[in-house]
């Protein structure tokens, strides 16, 4: 688990960016703890997570954090709790940048809080009706769990399958029609507004070759999808991309 969750530096990839659909709820939240004697705290939805920190925005109002100051609260999801501590890396009006203590014990809680079995128990199949969302006519299949871990699949107009993107915490692993395979890491997401669609700007890092602990992630995430979510055939036919030997 811990390959699943650590961050793996690559200093010379180049950086690439994607405009996707937002989901406009989330329900892993972070509760910040601001004076434990007086109990006061703020409540932030979490942006991105890892096991050596997260990225929080302000669900209403403003924050008072500042670089370098420490921090302490618990994370939230779906009936779960752990209490966090560390340091303030970077801020901004709406957000914040949060790298957690360094410890064995909590690195261990983290990657133990963010399962991915656990994960793939809450994904939301968002391409199907029960979601009221105005979607891109080419986005066929939209899978999503808080933390994040998504799966989008799109199509050409005869409805051939055109590319795929799986992101699992801070893992990215892409497949384009004529393009191929890409792997990298999540570097940041802001929103974007447009008239039509919410939608979110992610930034990534991209490899210069195929990072395989990223594939195999992916492998196991999709492996694990239940088939009411996703038909058969497209499981079979992104485990072939995936799978490249």
């Amino acid at each position: 688990m811990e390959r699943h969750l650590n961050l793996i530096k690559n200093e010379l990839g180049i950086s690439e960016k994607r405009i996707l659909p937002r989901f406009p709820f989330c329900y892993l939240v972070f509760r910040s703890v601001k004076d434990q004697e007086r109990g006061e705290s703020k409540v932030f939805e979490i942006k991105d997570i890892s096991s050596t920190g997260m990225q929080i925005q302000v669900k209403t109002g403003k924050h008072d954090y500042h670089k370098s100051s420490t921090f302490v609260g618990h994370i939230f999801w779906v009936g779960k709790e752990l209490e966090v501590h560390g340091k303030v890396k970077w801020v901004t009006p709406n957000r914040v940048g949060l790298e957690f203590d360094k410890g064995e014990k909590l690195s261990q809680d983290i990657q133990n809080f963010l399962s991915l079995d656990d994960a793939v128990q809450h994904l939301k199949p968002l391409h199907g009706q029960n979601y009221d969302l105005d979607l891109p006519s080419s986005l066929k299949y939209w899978l999503r769990a808080d933390g994040p871990i998504e799966l989008f699949v799109w199509t050409h107009n005869d409805g051939e399958f055109k590319k795929f993107q799986i992101i699992v915490y801070e893992n990215f692993v892409e497949w384009e029609d004529i393009q191929g395979l890409k792997t990298g890491r999540l570097l940041s997401k802001r929103d974007v507004d447009t008239p039509l669609i919410t939608e979110d700007e992610f930034v990534f890092s991209i490899d210069q070759s195929i990072d395989e602990q990223r594939e195999e992630l992916a492998i196991d995430f999709i492996e694990k999808i239940p088939e009411e979510f996703l038909p058969p055939q497209a499981i079979e036919f992104i485990k072939l991309k995936l799978r490249r030997r």
